[in-house]
């Protein structure tokens, strides 16, 4: 079996803390804009502490303290703190 590493990316993300942040992330409030069904679309999950968000690989949910990952061709993934903790680190601007 052969062994590979990641390329260095660098993405956008934010903690997904509530409403708030869905507001005041312009790529992020603009995916509400987009079709559901659609890959990057987000909505408001039912019970409003969390988010929904449409893939590639079809819906998934983004909780209280989740990531919201922006990848390097626009997709939107939400990510569990303790997995982007172990594979992500911020970068100087």
């Amino acid at each position: 079996m052969s062994k590979f590493r990641k390329k260095p990316v660098v993405i956008e993300a934010v903690q997904f803390t509530g409403m708030s942040v869905v507001r005041g992330t312009p790529w992020l409030a603009a995916a509400r804009g987009k079709g559901w069904g659609e890959p990057g679309a987000v909505r408001i999950a039912a019970d409003v502490d969390a988010l929904e968000i449409f893939t590639l690989e079809g819906a998934h949910r983004a909780n209280l303290d989740d990531w919201i990952i922006r990848g390097v061709k626009g997709e939107l993934y939400p990510c569990k703190p303790e997995i982007f903790a172990a594979t992500y680190e911020p970068v100087e601007d």
